[in-house]
């Protein structure tokens, strides 16, 4: 399957306009002077039903504005998933998985939602799992098309547990949520990362690193062998508070504004917990810059202008540009937990 096979995406012909059938490849190729503008002259689209060919997904109301002040698309939203399928889809293979839909664009309501209901396309499916509620059926892909059905229900965020779905009480994967005040130099926050890094080292352990999508970044621990929630939730705690103990001027380690008043930055652990999400790499951010969390090397940060390096409009040149991977490897690392 090529990426240019993964939608097929058609236009319906109105009474008094007749635009054509295209697929996100074809669309794109087109020159667009105003997509603002032309896409609100389209009227709306009758749904369609998915095709039936398993490498294929619908996307209807393709000229649908989703970050006006862009002029990006639904169907310009296709294709960047498209791209960044192979990169996106082992980030959320086989986890349980929280998606933000916007029906009417990132401008207006968006919601989450966690759980399967119908008629979210026959590569979305559930995965059963004991909550408060009792037994749920969280959403889950494998591929490519399931990532697309998901595009196609209006999702424009993916945020995927730390977990695999067939032990959702091991961690895999831990997250350091670096939230700056709105007073914080990006530098600070670039240096914030590096003590993050530093302090992880200390203890033995190899992290990676991504900006946010909004205007933080991420500090990310593979484990492997997963590990038991009741032992990462605590380790984590205690990371970011020997972190705001040894630099209280810096970090706190406390959810709250008022917290963080002073030039702070909240290291949040929080999202360390059974149910809790992080976003994806490569997600899209359903704010009006379209921002994309990316993963980089450590060696870029010093050179990265801002949390806002990444987004929907640059994001693809500079993965064609990139190198290699700088995750490539998450995965395969072994590393357990040191005892605190």
């Amino acid at each position: 399957m090529t990426r240019r096979d993964a939608i097929t995406a058609r236009r319906h012909r109105a009474s008094s306009a007749t635009p054509s059938s295209a697929t996100p490849a074809e669309d794109l190729r087109r020159p667009r002077k105003s997509r603002t503008a032309a896409a609100k002259r389209v009227r709306p689209a009758r749904p369609r039903a998915a095709l039936s060919k398993p490498a294929q997904a619908t996307i209807t109301h393709p000229e649908r504005v989703v970050f006006p002040q862009l002029g990006i698309r639904k169907i310009d939203v296709a294709h960047y998933y498209t791209a960044v399928a192979e990169w996106i889809v082992p980030q959320l293979r086989a986890r349980p998985l929280s998606i933000l839909r916007c029906p009417d664009g990132a401008a207006q309501t968006c919601f989450f939602q966690k759980h399967l209901t119908a008629g979210m396309g026959a590569h979305v499916r559930g995965v059963r799992i004991k909550d408060s509620s009792g037994q749920q059926d969280y959403l889950c892909i494998d591929d490519v098309v399931g990532l697309l059905e998901l595009v196609q229900m209006n999702a424009l965020e993916f945020h995927p547990w730390g977990v695999k779905a067939n032990i959702p009480d091991r961690a895999d994967r831990i997250v350091f949520d670096l939230d700056p005040h709105a007073g914080v130099a990006w530098k600070q926050v670039v240096d914030a990362a590096t003590a993050v890094r530093k302090h992880l080292d200390s203890l033995g352990l190899q992290s990676y690193l991504r900006t946010s999508g909004g205007k933080g970044l991420h500090v990310v621990v593979p484990l492997r062998p997963a590990v038991s929630w009741k032992t990462v939730r605590p380790f984590a705690r205690a990371v970011a508070e020997a972190l705001a103990a040894r630099h209280p001027d810096r970090f706190v380690s406390v959810a709250g504004e008022e917290k963080r008043s002073g030039g702070r930055i909240f290291i949040d652990w929080l999202r360390n917990a059974r149910g809790a999400t992080s976003v994806a790499s490569y997600s899209l951010r359903a704010r009006a810059e379209a921002g994309v969390a990316m993963p980089l090397a450590w060696a870029q940060l010093a050179k990265l202008e801002g949390a806002h390096a990444f987004s929907i409009s640059n994001a693809l040149a500079y993965l064609k540009r990139r190198r290699g991977d700088p995750w490539r490897d998450i995965d395969q690392i072994e590393q357990a937990l040191p005892r605190i």
